[in-house]
């Protein structure tokens, strides 16, 4: 394992089409992204582990069930045991669980994630290896990158980078297609969009999300645009004098009305946006 300090370069619920949950039933699944990495799904979230000879690398649990659940088919289909449990934020809804892999894992986090986690009393395993910039895994011949970029939907929010296979693994701030989740919680602005910008210089092709479908590193691309249009329009309108209930009314961002979420979410990204610009010229 190879650590480096050099500094470098939402939660959000997305509806799936044509799937109908049964009443306490768990839609759950492992896909093929490319070569040795695959999906895991459970409901509306997304992790990603890598096979390697010597044995898995785990990402983001998503709870206990969950977690259990993915410990049971890892044995049946790779039957190699858990070596890395890597979680990418400290948010509950993502890496609650992790004492399932406890037993054969070394989980790995942010090193603001891992106080947030002890503090905030998450339901998970606490990490044992932490960094602050960069981290290099090495297991089995197969190696991920961890990189931290900067505060964007949270301030330990960490990307995950597969060389071998050219993917990218970033949760809850990249959306495809997507507007952000609600009233953005808790945005970092403008940090958000500087952390997306990083991640544009990054060397992948596909964009693994913790929701909704992949991407590219194109869609990296447009959701910034995103963001700056609709921090821009608001700038614009808060220095006009406009009121929130005027906003909302009159930036409309129609170039991305076929967006996921755009007629749920429209109004409360900027709601969230204002409170972020207001924050600021108070000098916060």
């Amino acid at each position: 394992m190879k650590k480096a300090f050099a500094p470098v370069l939402m939660s959000a619920l997305f509806a799936l089409s044509g799937v109908a949950l049964a009443q306490g039933e768990a839609k759950r699944s492992i896909t093929k992204i490319a070569g040795d990495l695959y999906r895991f799904q459970n409901n509306f979230h997304f992790s990603v582990l890598l096979v390697t000879p010597d044995g898995i690398i785990v990402t983001d649990p998503i709870n206990a069930d969950a977690a259990k659940w993915l410990k049971a088919e890892i044995a049946t289909r790779f039957g190699k045991p858990v070596k890395y449990l890597i979680y990418s934020h400290d948010h509950v809804d993502h890496i609650a669980g992790g004492e399932v892999f406890a037993e054969t894992a070394t989980v790995v986090a942010h090193a603001q994630a891992k106080r947030d986690i002890i503090d905030e009393k998450r339901p998970t395993a606490v990490p044992e290896i932490t960094f602050s910039d960069e981290l290099t895994i090495e297991l089995g011949g197969k190696t991920v990158e961890l990189s931290y970029l900067g505060r964007s939907h949270s301030d330990n929010m960490i990307v995950m980078r597969f060389p071998a296979e050219r993917a990218l693994y970033a949760v809850d701030f990249i959306p495809i297609r997507t507007l952000a989740w609600k009233n953005l919680t808790d945005a970092y602005i403008p940090d958000w969009m500087d952390a997306i910008a990083r991640v544009e210089q990054m060397d992948f092709d596909i964009l693994a999300p913790g929701h909704g479908p992949l991407g590219t590193k194109a869609d990296a691309t447009a959701f910034r645009r995103y963001m700056n249009e609709l921090h821009d329009q608001v700038i614009k309108a808060d220095r006009a004098g406009k009121s929130l209930a005027e906003m909302q009314e009159s930036i409309r961002l129609e170039a991305y009305a076929d967006w996921g979420n755009y007629d749920k979410h429209r109004a409360l990204n900027i709601e969230g946006m204002y409170n972020q610009v207001r924050l600021h010229r108070r000098g916060n």
